[in-house]
């Protein structure tokens, strides 16, 4: 049983709702191998039981690890992104609103990492190319960094006229997947180990 189980069997229905969100933030992280501190889980479940808010949350977190610092105390630098990304992502699922836009897109990103990278919201600017395990280490070839938004706008327009009750439920999620292989293969945004590799590139030219 995880921590949340207890919540989504037997809990409340506000609560139940908290703890089915946290658990949806966390498993995200989950997926990049991320694996949140033990003081994110007390915290999340404090703001299950109604003790804390949101907002609350994310100060705790932020003063926990400002706290360390100060302490010199070391901490995992990942640790640090899924408890603070955990907590953003459980903040913007709560508040129900979506906007399916390249310009929302770029809102999510700088919400999730602002403070925790210096490119938060912001296009790469620079080529990538990655070597990927599932293709027996095939290269594969991303968007070229100055045609990213034009990318982006023609795949959610695809995506936004595609008319979804004509489709059956194979066809419907054939496509999503579609959409978001696309969006992920355009690697729109930069990250800490692309950018080290474009530096290491450069020194070796």
């Amino acid at each position: 049983m995880t921590d949340f189980d207890k919540y989504i069997r037997q809990g409340e229905p506000d609560r139940r709702e908290k703890a089915q969100v946290w658990q949806t933030a966390i498993g995200l992280q989950d997926v990049d191998g991320l694996k949140p501190s033990e003081y994110l889980f007390r915290t999340a479940g404090r703001h299950i039981e109604g003790d804390i808010t949101i907002d609350e949350v994310k100060h705790l977190i932020d003063s926990y690890y400002r706290s360390k610092k100060n302490r010199l105390e070391t901490e995992n630098t990942r640790t640090e992104e899924a408890d603070k990304v955990s907590a953003r992502i459980t903040e913007m699922l709560s508040e129900r609103s979506f906007s399916f836009t390249p310009d929302y897109l770029i809102l999510i990103h700088r919400r999730l990492f602002s403070g925790l990278y210096e490119f938060a919201g912001r296009f790469r600017d620079y080529d990538i190319t990655k070597k990927e395990w599932v293709l027996d280490g095939d290269t594969v070839l991303y968007s070229n960094h100055e045609l990213i938004r034009q990318t982006l706008d023609y795949d959610f327009s695809q995506e936004k006229d595609t008319d979804y009750p004509s489709l059956d439920a194979d066809q419907a999620l054939k496509h999503i997947c579609k959409f978001v292989s696309d969006i992920c293969h355009d690697g729109v945004f930069g990250t800490v180990f692309q950018k080290s590799a474009v530096r290491r590139e450069k020194r070796t030219a």
